[in-house]
């Protein structure tokens, strides 16, 4: 069986928690390859938790996790990941290209940047149509801006699946129209899936929505019609709420 035959994630049966708190519980889930699943649920729900175990940074308790039929640590150099917006020093001076060839750096020889490393990094920039900002400051751009320079970061690893943590959560409303045009075209080679609180653009990109509440449960986009929406999340047609229980059996409202 071929790496791109296999279940891009598999998880089976996966328990997690921190000493006596259980935050995820018996978590089942196939992700396959070019999926694009929006991963959604209350703030503490097991979300970034979930994200964690996929990419290796946390191991679980109980169960088993697959990247394209390989345990994690093996695997997970096919993942790029962008984590959540966190501060930086706006003094420290770093340009464009020298973040998006930090993807790189498990792939070079010594931590020493190769002719190979930099035409990925370019061929990223490209990617994310920021060629030409290539040698700016990274702090001089906008937040739209430096978000895409970290996708490209995490394109220039060379991964199958890109998993982005609330990549909307510091842009604009512009900025992230365009940020879903650029996902939508690496949706035809890449996985995606994105944590996030807002998915009123759910049934528009992903295909599919994890609901992250210590269990998971899947729903299809094209299960979220006007009229289900409502009865499941309230009147905004535009944005799930996050009030509510997430079972085997449905949801559960307060």
């Amino acid at each position: 069986m071929t790496e791109d035959s296999r279940p891009a994630i598999e998880i089976e049966g996966v328990d997690f928690g921190y000493e006596n708190r259980q935050i995820l519980i018996d978590v089942n889930l196939q992700i396959d390859v070019k999926d694009s699943i929006c991963i959604v649920g209350p703030n503490g729900g097991g979300k970034t938790t979930l994200v964690k175990l996929m990419i290796g940074l946390l191991a679980p308790d109980r169960g088993r996790i697959n990247i394209f039929g390989k345990k994690v640590e093996e695997g997970n150099r096919l993942i790029g990941y962008v984590p959540q917006y966190a501060e930086y020093d706006k003094q420290f001076p770093i340009s464009v290209k020298e973040v998006v060839c930090m993807g790189r750096l498990g792939n070079s020889f010594m931590n020493r940047y190769s002719k190979a490393d930099w035409e990925k990094t370019m061929e990223a920039l490209r990617e994310v149509r920021l060629e030409d900002y290539a040698d700016r400051s990274f702090a001089a751009l906008s937040g739209g801006q430096r978000q895409r320079v970290l996708i490209a970061r995490a394109l220039a690893a060379g991964g199958k699946i890109l998993i982005l943590d609330e990549p909307t959560a510091n842009i604009d409303q512009e900025a992230e129209s365009h940020l879903f045009e650029l996902l939508e075209g690496l949706n035809t080679r890449m996985t995606i899936l994105m944590v996030t609180h807002d998915v009123g653009f759910a049934s528009k990109f992903f295909k599919r929505i994890a609901c992250v509440n210590k269990r998971v449960v899947i729903h299809p986009t094209s299960e979220l019609t006007g009229e289900l929406i409502k009865d499941m999340y309230g009147g905004d047609l535009r944005m799930i709420r996050h009030d509510h229980t997430c079972s085997e059996e449905g949801h559960l409202h307060e």
